[in-house]
């Protein structure tokens, strides 16, 4: 029961006399490294929740809208669901089929479309899937920057620290592993935290770049889904005159 709490101690210990050994510019890589492991798990964890409840509310919307009698069955509704990203690209294909029905009248004159402005609602749903993805991708920047630019940060402060060592051994007059082995374990734990800041850094991007990839093809998916049922009901079979 005792052994947890003696490794512990040690490790404590052995911080607190790398960090008083550590040279200044050793230091403040290790807070940079520090600040920027706190920015990595942040992102982590929100962009978590937020994918997972995005995955949530595409289930039951895509199960609901599966039973609808029309596509415009959802919208009519006039219900609001924050957060999900298929009905963003449901409430915008559908805005946009209702403005060219409506064709310039609060009520649906028309009662089917041309094949030209179904185009323009393809490019609706084209342009919300891109725009809902961008969402979804939105701080995953700042992680990269952490798998990539962490390593370096700590082999610069590795290098620095090993390089004022021999600098401090060689003003001191004496090549003993007393006087060299104090500047070169401080050197050393800037290397270490890059490494702890990258690592998790580099799980959690990939997992996130993967689910990501897997949600923009639901989208990709649904959205043709919703085109061709818009053009099940409302296409007209001579598009010769617009709507």
């Amino acid at each position: 029961m005792n052994i947890p709490v003696f490794f512990l101690a040690k490790t404590e210990l052995e911080l607190i006399y790398v960090w008083n050994k550590a040279t200044p510019e050793g230091k403040a890589i290790i807070i940079i490294l520090i600040t920027f492991s706190i920015v990595a798990w942040s992102i982590m964890a929100s962009k978590a929740v937020q994918m997972r409840r995005a995955k949530k509310l595409n289930q039951y919307f895509d199960a609901e809208f599966r039973v609808q009698p029309t596509v415009l069955a959802i919208f009519d509704r006039r219900i609001q669901v924050d957060g999900c990203p298929l009905f963003a690209v449901y409430q915008e294909g559908c805005l946009e089929l209702d403005s060219r029905l409506k064709a310039g009248d609060v009520t649906r004159q028309v009662k089917q479309v041309s094949l030209k402005s179904m185009e323009h609602v393809k490019r609706t749903l084209e342009r919300a899937v891109s725009q809902e993805s961008l969402k979804l991708e939105s701080g995953l920047i700042l992680l990269a920057l952490a798998v990539s630019g962490a390593p370096f940060l700590g082999l610069l402060g590795t290098v620095w620290g090993v390089m004022s060592a021999f600098s401090d051994v060689a003003l001191q007059g004496r090549a003993d592993l007393a006087a060299l082995a104090p500047g070169v374990s401080s050197a050393l734990v800037t290397t270490v935290a890059g490494l702890l800041v990258a690592i998790p850094s580099m799980f959690g991007y990939n997992w996130l770049v993967h689910n990501l990839r897997a949600m923009t093809v639901e989208l990709d998916n649904f959205a043709q889904q919703l085109v061709s049922k818009m053009e099940i009901e409302f296409l007209k079979d001579d598009d010769a005159n617009g709507a």
